[in-house]
């Protein structure tokens, strides 16, 4: 029905279990009480006894023949209606909150109903919403529908319990977790409907020997599981890749894109980085450790672009990629860092590769970590590799800090940079300002350039920041920054790195923030700088170096947002189930999903 999906559409309803998840936030019991208890909002068989206006309102005596008992009752709004209504001597089900009053009880507005008998659900405050899913829910919520969208017995009962309960026992006693599953089952469901799959430009199945020979280090056991599964990825004729590989800070994502690359040669790659300074870092990389039979390309905004990509095997690039007119069509494309991409931008970039109904193998990537639980749904969605481990073991102390442990710090950026290392100091804003209880970048920056030598500043507006980081990383000793180094930057002597305001960041931001240091195995120093050393979840983020860790401890203090494909804007944001402690639950969820066809989808 055409004016049902328009009440889809503005309840935000997607699929038929999104309206049965629309659990009533009350209910009416209107079954005739047997007892009396006070406080209770109760329904009793009534006969009008007296009836007289006071001030204004009106007061009336109910006799309720089933207890033999007498009940006062005041109206406080009175309409010519109520007076209609509770004329001497008529009957009545009164309904409403019974309360205690010098020694007598009493219903003060109680309701007249017409009928009996049945718990009502009550689904939203405002009339016009609950009538609205009301209707819907007794349209398209019923045994057969469920069971269609590829629940069991036992899920459909307590979905129609909590709908059109018979008794309270109904609506008191179900299980949470099956709530959870349902949500889980649906999420999924929902994901793997929004799955697009295309045959591919063309099998990619270059050789990875010379390559794997000739890199001066070995490969860690997850960045080989993770080019296997894109090589299997690549030999698919039915389904081009998309996979997303998410990998913690300085685990080696770099050495997937090239060894994609490898694979997809003799035929072209491209690969798409978010700053001018990443897509050089990969270039570099690149450079130093591709076949030297490979042709490499830059191509950025202005004249920094190297090589010619019309004749390039690789090409590494900023957005300016996408305003090439000529840019060869190439089987392989790739995103760096894909979360800081709008999800057009990422579109675009697919569909200038592709050819009719066959589509680019389109790899991305991120250096945010998520759950495990997280990836595992997403994975219906689109393929999932998670890379967990370093290449080397970063030896990275993390300390929460206050006022008074200053001159320590002080001593310990002096000693940091005595040692030829570098550090960076990341404050929560460019300017002063009242809401903030912390210094400035402006305000400290003299502090620091007054002691030291070699101090660069720069920030998220600083339209010469990638040049400053450039600088900074040939010649500095201390960096002043905002949140703009929190992604990317490959800074190989940054040892020592100050947080002001730490409480004020997500768990994944400090995290990115951390992962700045160390990079190359350096023994290297995060402090956490707070006017509240108590708090807990700073103290919980210095027991753990692991992203994925971090990940998971962030879901338990903050809902995690959705990452992985802009798709899916709404984040995760469940009301029954637990990311954090739920594993069991989508686990069974996923099982169920991959036995069953295509799911059902209302609108």
């Amino acid at each position: 029905m055409e004016e049902d999906k328009v009440l889809f559409q503005k309840l935000k309803i997607v699929s038929l279990l999104d309206l049965a998840l629309l659990i009533p936030i009350s209910y009416r019991d209107t079954n005739l009480s047997e007892t009396i208890e006070i406080g209770r909002v109760q329904t009793f068989e009534a006969r009008v006894d007296k009836v007289s206006s006071v001030n204004g309102m009106l007061r009336i005596s109910f006799y309720l023949p089933y207890f033999n008992q007498y009940l006062s009752s005041m109206i406080f709004r009175v309409t010519s209606y109520h007076h209609k209504l509770y004329t001497l001597g008529s009957n009545h089900y009164i309904h409403g909150k019974v309360e205690e009053y010098r020694g007598n009880i009493q219903m003060n507005q109680p309701q007249s109903l017409k009928k009996v008998g049945e718990i009502i659900a009550k689904y939203a405050s405002s009339f016009s919403q609950n009538k609205m899913i009301a209707s819907l829910i007794e349209r398209y919520i019923f045994d057969k529908s469920l069971s269609e969208e590829g629940l069991n017995q036992s899920e459909i009962s307590t979905i129609m319990n909590l709908h059109y309960p018979k008794k309270n026992e109904d609506i008191e006693e179900y299980n949470r977790d099956v709530l959870k599953f349902i949500e889980a089952f649906n999420y999924i469901k929902k994901l793997k409907s929004k799955r697009k799959e295309s045959p591919p430009i063309s099998l990619l199945n270059g050789s990875l020997e010379l390559f794997i020979k000739n890199i001066p280090f070995k490969l860690t056991r997850e960045q080989k599981k993770v080019i296997d599964e894109i090589k299997i990825d690549f030999s698919n004729p039915k389904k081009a890749t998309r996979r997303m590989v998410i990998g913690d800070v300085g685990s080696g994502k770099t050495m997937v894109i090239l060894a994609s690359a490898v694979m997809a040669y003799p035929q072209k790659s491209i690969l798409m980085a978010p700053t001018s300074l990443l897509a050089l870092q990969i270039y570099e990389e690149a450079v130093n450790f591709l076949p030297k039979d490979m042709k490499i390309a830059l191509v950025m905004q202005g004249k920094k672009s190297k090589g010619d990509y019309l004749d390039a095997d690789f090409i590494v690039g900023t957005h300016a990629i996408l305003f090439k007119d000529d840019m060869p069509k190439a089987p392989l494309v790739m995103v760096d860092e894909q979360h800081r991409f709008g999800t057009k931008q990422r579109a675009v970039l697919e569909a200038m590769m592709a050819r009719d109904k066959y589509k680019p193998h389109f790899l991305q990537f991120s250096a945010t970590p998520i759950p495990r639980t997280q990836a595992m749904m997403q994975s219906e969605l689109i393929d999932v590799s998670l890379i967990t481990t370093t290449p080397f073991k970063k030896d990275i102390t993390s300390i929460v800090i206050g006022r008074e442990d200053f001159s320590q710090l002080l001593e310990d950026i002096k000693s940091e940079i005595s040692k030829n290392n570098q550090v960076l100091i990341v404050y929560p804003l460019v300017e002063e300002s009242m809401e903030i209880p912390y210094q400035s970048l402006e305000e400290g920056r003299a502090f620091w350039e007054k002691r030291f030598e070699k101090v660069y500043l720069t920030h998220g507006k600083d339209k010469k920041k990638e040049e400053v980081l450039q600088n900074f990383r040939e010649d500095g000793n201390i960096l002043l920054a905002t949140t703009v180094v929190e992604v990317g930057i490959s800074l190989p002597r940054l040892t020592l790195i100050v947080i002001v305001g730490a409480e004020r960041l997500g768990l994944a931001t400090l995290h990115q923030l951390r992962g700045r240091v160390g990079r190359l195995g350096l023994k290297s120093w995060c402090y956490l700088f707070t006017n509240n050393k108590n708090n807990g979840r700073l103290k919980a983020f210095t027991q753990t170096n692991s992203g994925f860790e971090i990940a998971h401890l962030d879901l338990k203090f903050r809902n995690s947002g959705d990452i992985v494909d802009g798709t899916v804007q709404s984040g995760m944001q469940f009301k029954f189930l637990d990311l954090s402690e739920d594993e069991n639950i989508i686990i069974e969820a996923k099982s169920r999903v991959r036995l069953m066809n295509a799911p059902n989808i209302v609108v």
